[in-house]
Order: structure tokens, then C-alpha cells, then sequence
């Protein structure tokens, strides 16, 4: 390796036209303009997002994406296929209903929580009961126990504004603004002191509440934002476990402050279906005159299953599928194989793509590129060198051809860092193989959508998408054309402020091959 001081380059890709680099080549020509006048990304979209729906590893939905994504790829004159990886819990939503009855009668906006346990159709009736305030300590807490058995428990903070905060610093006055967090500090630091005097935490005192007999667990895991929640999966094993929207979850719970308790009907239907296997979809178009070398464009398939999963990461998704089609009707023929990576269950630890690199030793040692989209519908705005010293070598060369309108948005740091996860491009980052990934404009992501009950197909921005688009098959050209193999030369990682260490380059993780399990 070479030894690198620790300066990063930042450049603003770009300032000059160069529309003339672009209309020289017919290829890309081509490309832009079909990815213009006869998009499918709507189309697309539509059937993954609408029809398909959530892809919750392990469910039936899953299965039928890869089907669909396989004949999809299919209709378009591609190689695809399903490749198992491992097994997960089978497991499948049905119906939830949530309804107060007393002291009056009210439909409730939520739902039951991933690989939930069913109730069957009779469903469970009970009071609600919020958790004791000023706990003492954790012998206090186990004499109080028992008083959960046969009910639902309320085991969220309640919020004191449902007003997401760009919301109160708009109309309120400065000195309210700064009173509503204050207290809202003060109200979330008492909160956790309460539950870590019981001596657990909000994620151990789950299955301590079930097997003090607990009828149910009503949560709200609000996102901060209008009628937005983060929906995950459930901790309980044999009881039901609701998300409920924070404006209801909320009035339950003043409901049972008050004295006026509340009692519920939850019907939160599902089916166990035993182990299942778990699949990647691999589409690719070989290579003619380098079929060892490869360019991988990269997205998660999988999703969680509050919302569709449509910008997380069905965006990424259809960026690669249409990227894919576009290269096969312009560049059937590519000097190297480009590969379309669909992983299965990022979201519990990127175990699709890790198990790839285990499985394809080959692939990571002829990788020429990754691309890998994976953080909404936003167009891209930033690419990272990701640690490799020569990467501004091959990455500005191609983009250079991006065209001017795409490019310009597009901030690039060289040679960067590389990254320790979050998305699937690390898997192959910690063998050391270029993947970049393409990061893109927020959307009110991380509020709104990530992994939330609003994640579906009509907060998807589609001309940033198709920007998206045209950017990943301009740049898979651009790699499988490139005369040179790209670098894997490593800087030489700066010293951690925090910890006074010197940075190690990331390393390889196994994937968790048979998960799911209670």
C-alpha cells in the first residue's frame, strides 16, 4: 500500500459542459435517450411495489419477487436466475384489526409486527395498562410483575407532540420551540432511567412482561414525522406484539393515565410456515471479451414490511433492472460480464450479499466495479473513492461520459474512506474489491420512509430515479469498456481521534445462513 496523508480531494462533478464527450458515443446516446422516451420504470415499479408488494425475508412475497424479477429479466432477453444462500423462518402477514371498545368503541390505525405470532381469528381482548412510573429499583419492579398478566401493556413513551420538529420551528415562537424540547428531554431522559431501574432494557423487558403472562404489547415506535412509524419485528414469542400510529397510541395511553382504561380487541392474524430457503436473483449479460471480469450493479431486494418497501430499496431496484435492460438493448455484446446483484435480507445484516462472496470467490477477485444504490428515491448527489488511492483514476474517467445534467449534481471524494457497513457494497469492500456506492438526496428519507408504514410507491420521485438510471448503465459501460483493470491499491488509513488507533480497512463477515428463530 501506499502511504496516504489523510487530505481528501473533493470535486464537483461537473462544471463544464461535456456534451460533446457524450454525443460521441452512439452507445450511450442510445441509452440516454431510451431511458428518456420509453422508461418502464413506472411500469415496474407498479408491479414490484403494488402487485408483489413487501418483501419481508422468509415470506411468500419474497419467493414471488424473485419470480417476478427472473421472468421480468427474462421478457427483456436476460440470463436470471435464483441462487439460495441459506434458510430463514417462513413466516406470512395476514389481517390485523386493532379495535378499542371501551370506553368507547374506535378502529385504531395500526399493525402487528414482523414474524408476529398469530392470535387466529377470535383475536385477544383485554385492558390496557401503562408501565408504573417512579420505579425504585429492579426487586420493586418484580413485586409489581404480576400485575400484567391477562393484560395489553403500553410499552412506548408517550409523546408530548405529535408535530414533527421542522413543523414546531416554522410557526411556534422561538421560546416555545425551546420549551417543547426541554421537556421532551427531560420526559425521554425519565423515561429511560425508569426502565433501566427495572433492570432491563426496552428490548429485554419484552419477553419479561410475556412470561409474567402479558395479554399483548402495544408499541409506538414513532419516526418523527406526520402519521409516520418505523415498523420492525415483534419480541414476543407466543403473544401479539401491535405498532399502533403515535395520535391513537397516544390517546390510549392518557386513557389509561386517567383512569378511564382502555380495553382492546386485536386480531393479528398470521401463518408460521417452517423453515423456508432464501434466494439472491442474479441477472447477467456475459461478457465477450473479458467474461472473468465483472462489473456488479448492486440493490437489496429484500424490504421490511410496514410500507411496499419502495424506496427502501425497491428504488435501488429499479435502478439496476432498467439499467440492465438498457445495456442488453445497447451493449448486448460487453467486453465484461455485468452482473445485477438482487441480495436477500440486507436488512438482517446484508446476509445475501455476504453469502455471494463467500459463494463467488471469482466474481470479488475478477470485480472490475460495484455500483450499489441503496438510501432512497433521491437522485445521487455524492460518490466516494471508498479508500482506494488510484480510484479518481477510473471513476472520474467514467464519469465523465455521465451526461452534463446528471453529473453536475454529483459530488465525489477522492480517494475517501471505506466503508464498515450499512449497505451491501461493504461486503465486497472488506475483500478489498472496488464498490462504490451511489448515495442520493434525502427525500425526508430517514423520517418519512426508511423502514416505515408510509414506504410505498407514490413517494417515489421518478425523474430522479431515471436520472439514477442512466448514471449506473453509463457508468457499467464506461467500467466494461475501460482498456485497464482497475486499482485495489489501499491508502494508508488516518489515526482515530476517538481511540488515538490507526484505522483498520474493514473486514469480511459471514452471513447469518439460518435465521429467523425466536
Amino acid at each position: 500500500m501506499k502511504r496516504f496523508t489523510g487530505l481528501f480531494l473533493v470535486v464537483t462533478m461537473f462544471s463544464f459542459s461535456i456534451a460533446t464527450a457524450q454525443d460521441k458515443d452512439p452507445i450511450i446516446e442510445a441509452i440516454v435517450k431510451e431511458a428518456n422516451e420509453n422508461s418502464q420504470l413506472e411500469n415496474i415499479g407498479h408491479e414490484l411495489m403494488d402487485v408483489v408488494g413487501p418483501r419481508l425475508v422468509g415470506t411468500p412475497q419474497m419467493l414471488n419477487a424473485h419470480n417476478w424479477a427472473i421472468e421480468k429479466y427474462k421478457s427483456w432477453g436476460i440470463d436470471a436466475k435464483k441462487e439460495k444462500w441459506g434458510e430463514w423462518r417462513g413466516w406470512e402477514r395476514g389481517i390485523t384489526h386493532i379495535d378499542m371498545i371501551l370506553p368507547r368503541v374506535q378502529s385504531l390505525r395500526g399493525t402487528q409486527l414482523a414474524w408476529n405470532p398469530s392470535t387466529g381469528s377470535e383475536g385477544v381482548t383485554a385492558e390496557v395498562m401503562v408501565l408504573p412510573e417512579n420505579i425504585k429499583d429492579s426487586l420493586s419492579f418484580q413485586k409489581w410483575l404480576p400485575n400484567v398478566k391477562g393484560k395489553l401493556v403500553l410499552v412506548s413513551m408517550k409523546q408530548p407532540t405529535g408535530r414533527p420538529d421542522y413543523n414546531w420551528e416554522e410557526f411556534a415562537t422561538e421560546e416555545s420551540f425551546q420549551k417543547m424540547k426541554d421537556d421532551r428531554d427531560a420526559q425521554s431522559k425519565a423515561w429511560r432511567d425508569n426502565i433501566r431501574k427495572t433492570g432491563y432494557s426496552t428490548r429485554s423487558i419484552i419477553p419479561i412482561l410475556e412470561d409474567a403472562g402479558a395479554a399483548g404489547i402495544v408499541a409506538s415506535n414513532w419516526s418523527r414525522g406526520f402519521g409516520v412509524n418505523k415498523i420492525f419485528s415483534a419480541r414476543t414469542k407466543n403473544i401479539p406484539t401491535v405498532d399502533l400510529e403515535l395520535e391513537d397510541y397516544g390517546m390510549l395511553y392518557r386513557l389509561a393515565e386517567s383512569g378511564n382504561t382502555p380495553k382492546l380487541k386485536i386480531v393479528a392474524e398470521s401463518k408460521e410456515l417452517g423453515r423456508v430457503p432464501t434466494f439472491n436473483t442474479i441477472a447477467e449479460i456475459k461478457g465477450s471479451e473479458k467474461p472473468d471480469e465483472y462489473i456488479v450493479l448492486s440493490a437489496h431486494f429484500d424490504s421490511w414490511d410496514g410500507g411496499t418497501g419502495a424506496t427502501d430499496n425497491g428504488t435501488g431496484t429499479l435502478v439496476m433492472m432498467e439499467a440492465m435492460r438498457l445495456l442488453k438493448k445497447y451493449y448486448s455484446n460487453p467486453k465484461r460480464t455485468i452482473i445485477a446483484g438482487h441480495w436477500g435480507s440486507e436488512e438482517q445484516g446484508l446476509n445475501g450479499s455476504r453469502a455471494f462472496v463467500e459463494d463467488h470467490p471469482e466474481v470479488v477477485d475478477g470485480l472490475q466495479a460495484l455500483f450499489n444504490q441503496d438510501n432512497g428515491t433521491g437522485r445521487v448527489v455524492r460518490i466516494s473513492g471508498g479508500g482506494f488511492l488510484n480510484s479518481y483514476d477510473y471513476l472520474s474517467r467514467w464519469l465523465y461520459a455521465v451526461p452534463n445534467g446528471i453529473s453536475k449534481h454529483i459530488e465525489t471524494t477522492f480517494p475517501g474512506m471505506p466503508s464498515g457497513g450499512g449497505s451491501d457494497y461493504a461486503s465486497f469492500l472488506a475483500k478489498g474489491a472496488p464498490a462504490f456506492n451511489l448515495s442520493a438526496l434525502n427525500w425526508s428519507y430517514w423520517n418519512y420512509t426508511w423502514h416505515t408504514n408510509r414506504d410505498t410507491y407514490d413517494k417515489i420521485v421518478f425523474d430522479d430515479v431515471r436520472n439514477n438510471t442512466i448514471l449506473t448503465a453509463v457508468l457499467a459501460y464506461m467500467a466494461s469498456e475501460d482498456a485497464e483493470k482497475t486499482s485495489r491499491e489501499q491508502i494508508v488509513l488516518p489515526i482515530n481521534p476517538r481511540t488515538g488507533k490507526q484505522r483498520t480497512w474493514p473486514t469480511p463477515r459471514s452471513p447469518n445462513r439460518d435465521g429467523g428463530r425466536n
